[in-house]
C-alpha cells in the first residue's frame, strides 16, 4: 500500500493522508521547491498551507512542475491541499477574497481543505497584523460564527471541498456545531508528547472532527526568529523514554512521535526542508507501537507548549538599544540570581501571539 493510501475519513465523506507536509516558516523559493519535490517523490500528497505563510505560489509552481515531469503518473487530483483563510479576512464579504488570493497564487480552481486559520478577527485592510500605537492588535468585532457561514458558502461554490478550523477551543468548536450547517471535518491545534492536548482531542473525536497536529515535533536548534518557540521548551525527540522507543523499533525519536500521533488517530504535518529528514518523516508505515509503547506516552503530559505565539523578539527601533538586545550570550546568571525571578511573578502577560491575547476570542487560556 502507498504512503497516499493512508488516509482517514473526514465526515463529509472525503479521505484526508494521515501524513501531511507542514510549510510554515519556509519562503526561500529554491529551497521550499526543492522540498515540495522531494517530499512529492517520497509520497506526500497532502500540504498543509496558509495565506499568511506567504508561500503559496511557491508550492503551487513546485506541485504544477511535479505533474508535468511525471509523464502523466500525477495529477491534481492525487493531491489534498489545505489553506487556511487569515484572521484580516474574516467578514462575509472577505473570507472569499482571501481565498482567491490563495487559489490565484497556487494557479489552481480549488483547494480540499480551507481551515478558518484562528477564531478572532483582526481589523481588515492590507496589514495582515494591524498594531495599534501600543504594539497591540487591533481586533475587529466579526464573530467567527459570520466567517463560517461565509466557509459554507465557498463549499456551494465549489471553491473547497471540506471546511474546517484551526486553534479553535472547545468552547468555540460547540459555537460552531451549533450554528453551523456544514460540519467543520477538523481542529488544527498543537499536540506533542509534552502537550498531548487531551480534552479538547477526546472531544472533538466525540463529535467525529478529525484532530490535525502542528507543533508535533520542535527543532533541537533554535533561532531568535521563531517568536513563537520559546528556547527554554524541552525537545520531544530528546525525551529518554522516546530515545528509547526510537532504538527499540530501529527508528528515530521523530518517527516515533509521529507513528505514536497516527495511532491515536491524528493527523501529522511534520515541517522540514531538509531532504533526509522528509524522506524519514514520511517512513511511519512499516511498524508499529504496542499498547505498552502507547502507555509510555501517557506519562509525558507536561501541559508545555512549544508553540506559545508570545514574541520573543525584542522589538526596538533605537540602533543602541538594538545592538544592546543582541549581547545576551557573553554572560549566565547565577542560581542565585536566577531565584531572585521567581519572586517577580505576577501572573501577568505583556503579550501573547504579537499583542492578541487581549482579543475576546483568544483561545488560549495559558
Amino acid at each position: 500500500m502507498k504512503m497516499s493510501d493512508k488516509t482517514i475519513e473526514l465526515s463529509s465523506g472525503m479521505h484526508m493522508p494521515l501524513l501531511g507536509f507542514g510549510t510554515y516558516d519556509s519562503t526561500d523559493e529554491q529551497e521550499l521547491s526543492t522540498a515540495v519535490k522531494t517530499a512529492i517523490s517520497a509520497g506526500y500528497r497532502h500540504f498543509d498551507c496558509a495565506y499568511f505563510y506567504q508561500n503559496e505560489h511557491i508550492i503551487g509552481k513546485a506541485i504544477h512542475e511535479a505533474i508535468a515531469e511525471s509523464n502523466g503518473t500525477l495529477k491534481r487530483e492525487d493531491f489534498f491541499i489545505v489553506s487556511k483563510c487569515w484572521n484580516n479576512f474574516h467578514s462575509k464579504e472577505r473570507v472569499s477574497l482571501c481565498l482567491d488570493i490563495t487559489l490565484k497564487r497556487f494557479q489552481m480552481d480549488y483547494v480540499d481543505l480551507y481551515l478558518v486559520h484562528w477564531p478572532m478577527g483582526f481589523k481588515e485592510g492590507d496589514d495582515d497584523i494591524p498594531m495599534d500605537k501600543n504594539n497591540q492588535v487591533i481586533s475587529s468585532d466579526v464573530h467567527y460564527t459570520e466567517t463560517w457561514q461565509a466557509m459554507e458558502d465557498l463549499v456551494r461554490q465549489g471553491k473547497c471541498r471540506s471546511i474546517g478550523v484551526s486553534n479553535f477551543s472547545i468552547e468555540q468548536t460547540r459555537e460552531i456545531l451549533a450554528m453551523c450547517k456544514i460540519r467543520p471535518v477538523c481542529n488544527q491545534v498543537e499536540v506533542n508528547p509534552y502537550f498531548q492536548n487531551n480534552e479538547l482531542v477526546e472531544y472533538c473525536h466525540s463529535e467525529n472532527i478529525r484532530i490535525v497536529a502542528y507543533g508535533s515535533l520542535r527543532s533541537t536548534t533554535y533561532s531568535p526568529l521563531q517568536n513563537w518557540v520559546k528556547p527554554g521548551n524541552l525537545v520531544p525527540q530528546e525525551n529518554p523514554d522516546i530515545v528509547s522507543l526510537a532504538k527499540k523499533h530501529h527508528k528515530t525519536p521523530a518517527q516515533v512521535i509521529l507513528r505514536w500521533l497516527i495511532q491515536c488517530n491524528i493527523v501529522v504535518i511534520p515541517k522540514s526542508v531538509t531532504p533526509s529528514r522528509i524522506v524519514q518523516n514520511s517512513q511511519i508505515f512499516d511498524f508499529e507501537l504496542s499498547d505498552q509503547d502507547m502507555e509510555i506516552f501517557k506519562n509525558l503530559e507536561k501541559g508545555s507548549r512549544i508553540n506559545h505565539f508570545e514574541g520573543v523578539i525584542p522589538k526596538s527601533v533605537t540602533p543602541s538599544r538594538i545592538v544592546q538586545n543582541s549581547q545576551i550570550f557573553d554572560f549566565e546568571l547565577s542560581d542565585q540570581d536566577m531565584e531572585i525571578f521567581k519572586n517577580l511573578e505576577k501572573g501577568s502577560r505583556i503579550n501573547h501571539f504579537e499583542g492578541a491575547r487581549h482579543h475576546l476570542r483568544y483561545p488560549f487560556s495559558d
